[in-house]
């Protein structure tokens, strides 16, 4: 079922949903689209909705306006199709940018979380990290303006997990270049300071490492052990995994366990 509805500030949003049964929200990461969670919804669809938004920025979720790129409207995003599909709570997770969403949703929007899935968490940068992080998304939103999506990420993907770079490749033709350039500009709004601040996310929280410098495995074993409710996923990103059909049997299965044994519904 195609949704189309509207974020906080008026933006049109689109998102997709299928199967039956409690509500999950699923979050693509930075610059694939809901078709990259597709096999994966696929393998949770017999025991729940799942719904898969394209972000604001990416897809058919169009918005080229930088300064409507931040953490708490893409918190308030979820919020929003929550409310516009009549749901009070759901389970929330998603992927790289889609975990760090469901994190700041889980702190802002506490009430409505009734479970949080992490998968290759984005790095909690210091100072420093975050002013180079700063420089680095400049420099890609400037590459998309003058060369295009697919030159921008020419240089990043050789030292992104294979699999991230094969959903971010599959999704660069249904991007709208003004919108993925202006998307960059969240990398000027800070999340978190600390992994300290996520003792506040109370809900249960299932963490899937990462594998590379901007998913560090040690960030994603450090933010399980923080968490209050926090459990470290038997799996792992991994060179191994080359596709989302990969990347869905290999999660799927914890998710379902996870899900399952915290009554997630």
């Amino acid at each position: 079922m195609e949704i189309t509805y509207h974020g906080g500030d008026d933006c049109p949003l689109y998102a997709v949903s299928l199967g039956s049964g409690p509500p999950l929200v699923l979050l693509h990461g930075g610059g694939p689209d809901h078709h990259s969670l597709i096999p994966l919804a696929e393998r949770l669809a017999d025991r729940h909705t799942v719904i898969l938004p394209d972000v604001r920025g990416y897809g058919r979720s169009i918005c080229t306006d930088p300064v409507r790129h931040t953490w708490t409207q893409y918190s308030d995003d979820v919020a929003a199709l929550l409310d516009h599909l009549g749901f009070q709570r759901a389970a929330v997770g998603g992927t790289g940018l889609g975990a760090t969403i469901t994190q700041r949703t889980c702190l802002e929007h506490p009430g409505r979380i009734r479970a949080a899935i992490l998968i290759s968490v984005e790095d909690i940068e210091d100072d420093e990290a975050k002013q180079a992080e700063i420089a680095f998304m400049d420099a890609f939103a400037d590459r998309v303006r003058t060369d295009g999506i697919e030159a921008a990420w020419a240089p990043i993907l050789p030292d992104l997990a294979p699999v991230i770079g094969a959903l971010v490749r599959d999704a660069i033709p249904r991007s709208d270049p003004a919108s993925i350039a202006a998307a960059a500009t969240i990398g000027h709004d800070r999340p978190f300071r600390s992994v300290d601040e996520l003792a506040a996310i109370t809900a249960p929280t299932l963490v899937f490492p990462g594998m590379d410098e901007r998913h560090p495995a040690a960030l994603a074993e450090n933010a399980a052990r923080v968490l209050p409710n926090g459990h470290l996923a038997p799996v792992s990103l991994s060179s191994t995994l080359r596709t989302a059909e990969d990347l869905a049997e290999t999660f799927a299965p914890a998710i379902l366990r996870f899900l399952a044994e915290h009554h997630a519904y």
